[in-house]
């Protein structure tokens, strides 16, 4: 019996990176997937994902939905319920990265970060939470970022919206009081994944010297972080961030 034995998980950008290792990490610990995909160009990757969790012996399926959109994340919700009946877990993990200067950045860079990870993770927290309250169960994690405590030049938009995520899951944590649902964050450390692959590598160098570890994290340093706040190991832990980040930021 693994740690999350037939829990259904809703893991939102979960195509690849980050989102991709937790899908399949909750699998092994015999968790069955909702993985979600933004746009028809990751419709490959999340049926390689769903392919290899039913390699697992778990079941899948996959929903495209733009998570800044209410009706797409409504429709996200309904195929979960309609296939499994219940959600256990929630991960609001759908990320996008761009990067420019405050006095440079298009008002609709700004608009569109904030969309995808904060409107995102209202959302989707808005729509699952009332299952949540008639099982009277339920996990919930966001994915923020150490950035959001360190902050970054060229991602103001980016560190904003990750640090309103962990304001937003503290105030989750309060609204949900006693019964038996948990919110909490992991803050990830710079992380190698598909998101980073713009970056030049001196700037990833300049990342790595800025790390106690002297490494960037793989997703296998990641993912366990994830595994325990959607166990019922966490059961005491509420509004939390755990941020496994190589000793980046020291929280």
């Amino acid at each position: 019996m693994g740690k999350l034995q037939d829990k259904i998980a809703l893991v939102t950008g979960s195509s690849s990176g980050i989102g991709k290792a937790v899908a399949l990490a909750f699998a092994r610990e015999g968790a069955h997937l909702v993985l979600n995909y933004p746009s028809a160009a990751q419709a490959h990757a999340a049926t390689t994902v769903q392919e290899e969790i039913a390699e697992l012996g778990r079941r899948a399926i996959a929903v495209q939905a733009d998570v800044a959109r209410e009706e797409q994340v409504q429709h996200l919700v309904d195929e979960t319920m309609r296939t499994y009946g219940r959600i256990d877990i929630l991960v609001n993990n759908a990320g996008i990265v761009t990067v420019s200067p405050v006095e440079q950045m298009p008002v609709s860079m700004w608009d569109e970060m904030l969309a995808v990870h904060l409107r995102g993770t209202f959302l989707c927290t808005r729509l699952v939470l009332p299952i949540m309250y008639r099982q009277n169960y339920g996990k919930i994690i966001n994915t923020a970022s150490q950035l959001a405590y360190k902050g970054a030049a060229g991602l103001s938009h980016y560190c904003a919206a990750k640090a309103a995520m962990i304001a937003f899951t503290r105030c989750l944590s309060l609204e949900i009081g006693t019964r038996n649902i948990n919110a909490n964050c992991v803050a990830p450390g710079a992380t190698v994944t598909p998101l980073l692959s713009n970056l030049s590598e001196e700037a990833l160098a300049t990342i790595r010297a800025s790390i106690p570890k002297g490494r960037l994290a793989t997703v296998e340093d990641i993912v366990p972080a994830y595994v325990f706040l959607a166990s019922d190991e966490s059961r005491h832990f509420v509004g939390q961030c755990l941020s496994p980040n190589g000793g980046d930021v020291m929280l």
